[in-house]
């Protein structure tokens, strides 16, 4: 059985800090947990953005995981799965709120969310709290799986610093010394900048200068006029969205892009190739997937989901997936018994997942060790034209798991 049901949130919560996060916890924590009967369906709270700027992420997240609930027919460790949606509209204000719903009037025993790395704070402290096993398809601020690492946190996407990370060091090992890192002033852009300068320190070059500007704002024009007396080889980045399509057309019209390579995070250009058009072509950036990756594993994901929505699959859709077989492995090794918390544990983190990016492990801190592939924007795709880093793993600084 799979069942799908949709809920939305009403009340607003401000929630700007840590703290207010832990207090909202400690209410969830206060109610009663589950009830775990073997038998019965497996309730899984799927806290996702459906609505505004993010929805066909979450969308394409919760679409796959469908997919391989469906493969499996609907069940996991003989127990059949019942998927509560809920939309939490990318929106960190209402995040203890939707959290506590999922947990407290939907009495979800698996969590899986989100998209938005301000949001899944909120999911995050929930199962330090509750001990309820989440998994994070997309959100990438490293905290997740630092210093705020837990057994019954796992991520099926990516650290904001792997990207980053690969695509400096393919500039160090191709003999760049000296680049400029120009950014949003955010917890995502600021991440990946740190991965961004160990990675080309590693391949032997150096972060000259950083250039930001507050989140969301697009007035690039006052850093792109500062790039050409900087004295760098080559210019790193992290945007995304709408502003990722302004920030590349602008560096090709200033007319740097002949003179000084861009690259960076490869959220630089997925999924907005099209919107970016010329501007983009030759641009090389990092990512833990790619378009032309041919292997047979792939090429059944990309068929399937295609198939299942008429959409093609993108890196949310294989986030997503790939997070159902995680939640399935832990699954089938205690025969769809949660109470069995250790070795639901074990299970996961012992896993080989067979992904359509490559498949992967995860590391002690619960983050994928997975291929970080370098991309070449031609024809409208990322081409994978290389490996950036093999199997990296997040560094995972302050987590301290239990053995």
């Amino acid at each position: 059985m799979l069942e799908i049901r949709a809920g939305t949130a009403t009340a607003v919560l401000p929630r700007r800090r840590l703290a207010s996060l832990a207090a909202g916890a400690a209410v969830a924590a206060a109610l009663p947990r589950p009830a775990r009967a073997q038998g019965a369906p497996l309730r899984v709270g799927l806290m996702l953005p459906f609505s505004g700027t993010f929805a066909a992420l979450g969308e394409n997240i919760a679409a796959a995981i469908e997919l391989h609930l469906a493969e499996r027919g609907g069940r996991m460790g003989g127990r059949p799965l019942q998927i509560i949606r809920l939309d939490d509209e990318s929106n960190p204000a209402n995040a203890v709120q939707n959290a506590n719903r999922l947990v407290g009037r939907d009495r979800a025993e698996v969590l899986i969310g989100t998209v938005h790395s301000g949001v899944v704070m909120a999911l995050v402290q929930i199962s330090r709290e509750r001990g309820i096993p989440l998994i994070i398809p997309n959100a990438g601020n490293v905290a997740a799986t630092r210093e705020l690492c837990a057994p019954s946190i796992f991520r099926s996407s990516f650290s904001n610093w792997q990207p980053a990370y690969g695509m400096g060091l393919a500039l160090g090992r191709q003999g760049v010394k000296r680049a400029a890192w120009i950014t949003w002033d955010y917890a995502a852009g600021n991440e990946a900048g740190e991965g961004f300068r160990q990675g080309l320190a590693a391949g032997g070059g150096e972060v000259v200068r950083e250039l930001k500007l507050p989140f969301p704002e697009t007035n690039f024009q006052p850093l792109l006029a500062q790039i050409p007396g900087l004295n760098v080889e080559a210019v790193g980045s992290f945007f995304a969205g709408g502003g990722a399509v302004q920030f590349v057309r602008e560096y090709a019209a200033a007319g740097l892009k002949e003179r000084i390579p861009l690259c960076g995070s490869g959220f630089l250009t997925e999924g907005v190739l099209g919107p970016q058009g010329a501007a983009a072509e030759g641009i090389r950036t990092a990512l833990h997937y790619g378009d032309g990756l041919d292997s047979p594993k792939n090429t059944a994901f990309r068929e399937a989901f295609k198939a299942r929505t008429t959409r093609d699959a993108d890196v949310y859709a294989v986030q997503g997936y790939d997070a159902a077989q995680m939640l399935a492995a832990g699954l089938e090794a205690v025969r769809g018994d949660l109470g069995a918390e250790a070795a639901f544990v074990r299970a996961i983190r012992e896993a080989r997942i067979d992904s359509p990016r490559g498949a992967f492990t995860l590391s002690p801190s619960h983050n994928p060790v997975q291929n970080i592939y370098l991309r070449e924007a031609k024809g409208g795709q990322n081409r994978v034209v290389g490996i950036a880093a093999e199997a990296l793993a997040d560094p995972g600084t302050g987590c301290r798991m239990p053995a």
